[in-house]
C-alpha cells in the first residue's frame, strides 16, 4: 500500500486540478497533505511508481472520489471503501501486487 496510495492520491489531485480547475492549496487541504506533495504529484516526481490511469475501472473510482470531494457528499468511509476497492481491482489485474513491498533488499539481505 505504501506506493498504491500515493498512486491514488496523485491521481486525484490531476482530477481536481484538471477538471475542477482547483488550486494546489485546495486539493492539499481536501486529501490532507501538503501543497509541497500536490506539486510532486503533479510533477510526477510522487506517486508515480503504480501507473494505474490505463485502467478504466479504476478511473471511474478516481473520478467518483473526486467528485464527492467537489460535492462534499464522500464520507471518510465512503472513501476509504472506494480506496479498499481500488487496492482490490489493482491486485485482481496485477497492477498492483505484495512483490512491490520487496523492491529493494533490506540491510540483513546485502550480506
Amino acid at each position: 500500500m505504501k506506493t498504491l496510495i500515493p498512486s491514488v492520491r496523485a491521481l486525484v489531485a490531476k482530477e481536481l486540478i484538471a477538471k475542477y480547475n482547483l488550486r494546489q492549496i485546495d486539493v492539499a487541504k481536501m486529501l490532507g497533505v501538503t501543497q509541497a506533495a500536490i506539486s510532486q504529484y503533479l510533477r510526477g516526481a510522487r506517486g508515480n511508481i503504480i501507473d494505474l490511469k490505463r485502467d478504466e475501472e479504476i478511473m471511474r473510482i478516481v473520478n467518483r472520489i473526486a467528485t464527492g470531494l467537489i460535492n462534499k457528499d464522500l464520507s471518510k468511509r465512503d472513501l476509504s471503501i472506494l480506496i479498499c476497492e481500488i487496492c482490490y481491482q489493482a491486485r485482481k489485474k496485477g497492477i498492483y501486487c505484495d512483490c512491490l513491498l520487496y523492491t529493494s533488499p533490506s540491510p540483513r539481505d546485502r550480506g
